[in-house]
Order: C-alpha cells, then sequence, then structure tokens
C-alpha cells in the first residue's frame, strides 16, 4: 500500500491552515508523508533537496505568501526540467478570476478555495484523498 502513497507538500504560511490540514489528515486517516513549506522558496528549496522523497509527490500550494507567492512558485517549478511534471493543486483564499487563468495556464491539476470551517477543511482533504488514490502516477 506504500507504494500508492503521495509525499505531499503543504506551501502554506498561515500556521492555522497548517494545523488545520494537519487536523484534517488525522480525522480522515490520511497517512500521505506531509511535508510543509512557508513559502515558495521554501519549497523549491524542499523539492531539490533531500528533505523529502523525489517521487509521487503532490504539492497543496496556497497563492498568497510572502517572499515568494503561489504564481511565482509556479512559474519557477515549470522552468525547472526536474520539477516541471510536479503535480501541483492550489488551496486558497483566492477567489481571483486571473489568478484562477494564470494558474490553470501554469498546468494545476485544481483549483480549491479554503474551506472555512474545520468540518469543510475535513471534507476537502477526504475529497482531495479519493483523488489521490485514483491518480495514477510514477
Amino acid at each position: 500500500m506504500n507504494d500508492r502513497l503521495f509525499n505531499i507538500l503543504l506551501v502554506e504560511d498561515d500556521e492555522l491552515d497548517v494545523k488545520n490540514i494537519r487536523r484534517a489528515f488525522k480525522k480522515g486517516n490520511i497517512t500521505n508523508p506531509l511535508y510543509v513549506a512557508g513559502n515558495g522558496l521554501e519549497a523549491l528549496e524542499m523539492l531539490r533537496g533531500d528533505e523529502m522523497p523525489r517521487s509521487r509527490r503532490l504539492v497543496l500550494l496556497d497563492l498568497n505568501m510572502p517572499r515568494m507567492n503561489g504564481i511565482e512558485f509556479l512559474r519557477e517549478l515549470r522552468a525547472d526540467p526536474e520539477l516541471s511534471p510536479t503535480v501541483v493543486v492550489v488551496l486558497t483564499t483566492s477567489d481571483a478570476e486571473r489568478d484562477k487563468v494564470e494558474a490553470y495556464n501554469l498546468h494545476v491539476a485544481g483549483y480549491m478555495l479554503k474551506p472555512v470551517t474545520f468540518a469543510n477543511f475535513c471534507e476537502t482533504m477526504a475529497s482531495l484523498n479519493k483523488y489521490w488514490a485514483l491518480v495514477e502516477m510514477p
């Protein structure tokens, strides 16, 4: 079963959201390893370094972050031949049409608005977990 797990990198600067996602993973019995970066620069460093496995990676990406925001991160990720195939799902508070269009133009697998309540966080993480279980990825 471990060969079906994704190594998930959560790129999120809001500690409360990080806690909610960790709690939602626990409540939903989501056993995928979860790594956390506080901004796009940290995330690129982790993806390029040895902090997480190099296979079966999925990035959950916030857009509004300091130092390097999500769109800047996506541009850098897609420009890197080794990292460009990385699957990215945007999880953000931004409902701006330009952010959605730009994210999809940078080949994200999905764009989801952050839930307001913890119960909705749990539902969202459960839905993503079902998605991960169905996706075929090397």
